[in-house]
């Protein structure tokens, strides 16, 4: 399959656990490594092929807008406004999806850092626009191995099977692995979610018991910079401390 040209970024939330950090600036300004979390993930989308990422905005709009427009290189960004109501992760794509058009889009959150151990060419977001299959998916998830991951402290998400098809923990204990911020899907997957804010999981329940939920799983260290610990600790990672 071709590799999605067009992302939908989700950077609309509040940021709240990132308090004092958010205090003034919307989570996707926050820097890692000297460089704003919308950064990382625009110049990951860029490099696996992107040309055109929808930014949803709300907390601190206007400076994130600027900011925006400041960048010097792709993807070209459009803006999704939310400031009149937050609408979530599922309310945030259906809003967007006339911006979106009818192809399949990357989603992707603004708080997940990551590095790609993986040879040259094969990074973690191409494997995931490889593995993507809309005859047989509703989405491909990319996901995070428990074990070394930074800012996650759950119990895991979702176990994964040989052909790479998703269940959920359930009522099991514990799952191997984690969502870490990033999946395929296409922009009508929330055409029949209500009006207003919801969230994408319960679509993701739905496609999971049919059997139309997929996963791969990264080759690298992941960064859940969710709160202004774990934005240090992600720091330390990327220079090497830790």
């Amino acid at each position: 399959m071709t590799a999605p040209r067009t992302a939908m970024v989700l950077a609309a939330g509040l940021g709240t656990r990132m308090r004092p950090l958010t205090d003034d600036r919307p989570k996707a300004l926050v820097e890692v490594s000297g460089r704003a979390l919308i950064d990382h993930v625009l110049d990951r989308l860029a490099d696996a092929g992107v040309e055109r990422a929808v930014v949803n905005v709300h907390w601190f709009a206007d400076r994130l807008e600027g900011h925006l427009r400041a960048r010097g290189r792709g993807p070209e960004i459009v803006i999704s406004d939310e400031r009149a109501e937050l609408l979530e992760t599922g309310g945030g794509l259906k809003k967007a999806g006339p911006l979106l058009g009818p192809d399949p889009v990357f989603v992707a959150n603004i708080d997940s850092v990551w590095t790609d151990n993986g040879p040259e060419g094969n990074s973690a977001l191409n494997q995931l626009a490889r593995l993507w299959n809309p005859s047989i998916m509703d989405a491909a998830l990319l996901l995070a191995r428990r074990e070394g991951s930074i800012g996650f402290e759950g119990d895991g998400d979702f176990f994964l099977a040989e052909d790479g098809r998703l269940t959920f923990r359930g009522e099991a204990v514990d799952a191997p692995f984690a969502y870490m911020g990033v999946h395929i899907c296409r922009p009508d997957y929330v055409a029949d979610g209500p009006e207003g804010p919801f969230s994408l999981s319960g679509l993701w329940r739905k496609s999971a018991a049919a059997g139309r939920l997929y996963g791969c799983v990264l080759d690298g260290d992941w960064m859940h910079v969710g709160d202004p610990q774990a934005r240090d600790e992600a720091d330390a990672r990327l220079a090497g401390g830790g």
